[in-house]
């Protein structure tokens, strides 16, 4: 079988941001994370060995100089020394480990230091994605003639209707392919039209430099689940916050909100902050619920929200990006980053519903023992941890139980 993943940069560029700011920050930490698969999908004989082979694969995966350029040219925010971290650095196949039950579950987890398997994630996903679909036959599913006009449409869609988008799909997507077709027909619709709105780019720093497209993303939830774990959910997103201030200066300042829900954030969220950053990104809840919410928090802060971007990126298609920016436009500057249904959106094929997250942490390695983190969110159906973990943290929160997942 082809090795799915070939080039360093074939990632999101938020791996990249976040992990140039563990290792300012918190350089010798060690985490854990797992798997989890919120569709309890089974998968075919043999998947875990060739995933294996897969992620061992990864060691001859190394940075090129044509990467490191564009990364410098176009991610002013990332210092060089950063870069040249990046030249030197190689994944390790022992980081990871991978094996599937008799009933055809999958379990995978990585260990080690924090920098190292902060690069882990995103590529693992996309591996078990696309050799999923190799595996069961359904690539042969994947029709790229009629998914590039399918993709053009949807952009056209979203051009004309005003909105300001990006590509998020690397995670899930059916395959390398299939995100590389989307990603060219939005640029190509994009370079054809004169419309209101725009595609602003894509979260996959490999495909941005392949078109010559701003690599888009900033962090995810793992940064404040890391730091809910060594001290504590109740003022994780503050110290989050001041970790992101101090490492890029106000650069990358959309903040990711939701790991603990709303009503915790909100009273982190001081005047200070609340000016720095020149935004919030809405990835779970209602959508429109969550909006009027953060509005309400700028007013009462003295800060006009239409001065402030607020991406959207929960569960996005088409459609639902258009009524929110129909609501959305008179009260902030809203902007979208769909994923899936950009990159995984074939007819008789379904999208798998699987992330990887962090579970638990330790400061140093020198200590003895891993202290256990979970992400709560908007969403019961979005929780990650084990129950004991995330009963304890709602408890701390004093929030309602729901779901665990």
């Amino acid at each position: 079988m082809h090795q799915i993943i070939q080039h360093f940069t074939d990632d999101d560029l938020y791996k990249f941001t976040m992990c140039c700011a563990v290792i300012m920050n918190y350089p010798r930490t060690q985490v854990k994370y797992r798997f989890n698969d919120r569709s309890n999908m089974v998968y075919p004989p043999g998947f875990a060995d060739e995933l294996r082979r897969q992620i061992k694969m990864l060691e001859n995966v190394i940075i090129t100089g044509e990467e490191i350029a564009f990364m410098r040219r176009r991610c002013s925010f990332i210092p060089a020394w950063f870069c040249s971290y990046l030249k030197g650095f190689r994944y390790d196949s022992r980081w990871v480990r991978v094996s599937q039950d008799e009933a055809g579950h999958l379990d995978i987890e990585f260990e080690g230091c924090w920098s190292n398997t902060i690069l882990l994630e995103v590529k693992v996903l996309a591996i078990v994605s696309e050799l999923y679909y190799i595996m069961t036959g359904q690539d042969r599913l994947l029709d790229y003639d009629a998914y590039y006009d399918k993709s053009r449409d949807k952009a056209r869609r979203l051009i004309e209707a005003v909105c300001t988008f990006s590509d998020f799909g690397t995670r899930r997507r059916a395959s390398f392919r299939a995100q590389e077709t989307a990603v060219r027909a939005m640029k190509e619709c994009q370079d054809a039209m004169t419309g209101p709105g725009r595609f602003m780019g894509t979260s996959n720093v490999y495909l941005a430099m392949k078109y010559d497209l701003v690599p888009i993303g900033t962090m995810a939830h793992e940064l404040i689940c890391a730091i809910a774990g060594m001290y504590g959910p109740q003022m994780a997103n503050y110290l989050a916050m001041k970790v992101w201030a101090n490492t890029y200066r106000g650069a990358l300042g959309t903040f990711l909100y939701d790991t603990y829900g709303w009503r915790i954030f909100s009273l982190n969220f001081s005047e200070d902050y609340a000016n720095m950053f020149k935004g919030l990104r809405v990835d779970s809840g209602d959508n429109f619920g969550q909006l009027d919410l953060i509005a309400e928090k700028y007013r009462s802060l003295g800060i006009d929200p239409r001065t402030k971007q607020i991406v959207f990126s929960n569960g996005l298609d088409v459609d639902r990006a258009i009524a929110i920016q129909r609501y959305a436009q008179a009260k902030c500057i809203p902007s979208f980053g769909i994923g899936t249904h950009f990159t995984n959106d074939f007819a008789g094929v379904r999208p798998m519903n699987i992330v990887i997250k962090l579970v638990a942490v330790k400061i140093t390695e020198a200590w003895p023992f891993y202290c256990d983190t979970c992400k709560l969110s908007e969403e019961p159906g979005k929780y990650s941890g084990n129950p004991a973990t995330v009963r304890r943290f709602l408890e701390t929160l004093h929030l309602e139980p729901g779901s665990f997942r």
